[in-house]
């Protein structure tokens, strides 16, 4: 679980102080990767409008607005730049539905547990990898995801990084997340030799092997395209209820394990 080399410059992106001095040179809207048109089907097939989101690394981007206009009633929104943050109060003070707050993903302990019905990140995971003490800086933040969604909750990751990069952190035993895949193409992309046009988002989830890899015969029409990863928060208390009761069946299981200690 190591740092995205590969996909990082020389920019520490992790870093508030870089955050801070690019929103002060752009003072304009810049959403990452895919606006909400494109990650519209996703979000309404996983996220209520009643929910209550949290979106992480909020940035200038204007998906939380477009969420608002689509129907969307509660949206708390927090950035480690206070620029940011200060940019984008000033600009949906009239907006009730949104309020935004200058935080570290790291250490969310102003929210209480199971504050939040869906979490959405649009790239902060990816920043933190591309920052100094990577492993370590994904794990603290996740850890607070998992800790601030309520019990049936979604966390929906978009990135850049493929399921040999993501799923290492994601796929933890702490969290008990249950994953689905989907992989979505670049904005604009188009087969060569192809007309334009709209690609439509597939709404099926990816096959994962048991590794929770792609498998190996899978090709993406787009090389560079965008993954999606919806990790809905098991209900313990209901997986145990769903677990056998009977008491043939505990007896044998006992039975079973002092066997397998002879």
């Amino acid at each position: 679980m190591l740092r995205d080399v590969s996909s990082c410059n020389t920019y520490n992106y992790g870093d508030a102080l870089y955050w801070d001095s690019r929103y002060v040179q752009e003072a304009g809207s810049f959403d990452w990767y895919q606006r909400y048109s494109a990650l519209r089907p996703f979000v309404r097939h996983c996220v209520s409008t009643s929910s209550r989101v949290l979106m992480v690394g909020c940035g200038n981007a204007v998906m939380s607005e477009d969420m608002v206009k689509d129907g969307y009633e509660e949206i708390v929104n927090v950035d480690i730049s206070t620029v940011a943050i200060d940019m984008m109060k000033r600009k949906y003070e009239d907006v009730p539905q949104m309020k935004y707050l200058q935080m570290d993903v790291r250490d969310m302990s102003f929210f209480p547990d199971e504050s939040f019905d869906a979490i959405i990140d649009k790239g902060t995971l990816d920043s933190l990898m591309c920052g100094t003490n990577a492993p370590m800086c994904a794990a603290q933040m996740l850890g607070e995801v998992s800790r601030l969604l309520k019990n049936g909750g979604v966390y929906m990751l978009i990135t850049y990084g493929d399921p040999r990069a993501r799923m290492p952190h994601l796929n933890r035993s702490v969290f008990n997340w249950k994953i689905e895949l989907y992989i979505i193409p670049r904005p604009g992309f188009q087969k060569p030799g192809d007309p334009p046009s709209n690609v439509k988002p597939c709404l099926e989830p990816i096959p994962l092997t048991e590794k929770g890899l792609l498998p190996e015969d899978y090709t993406m029409e787009d090389p560079d395209s965008h993954f999606i990863y919806i990790c809905k928060k098991v209900d313990e208390s209901v997986e145990l209820s769903n677990r056998s009761t009977d008491p043939l069946t505990d007896d044998l299981r006992l039975e079973s394990l002092s066997l397998g200690k002879d």
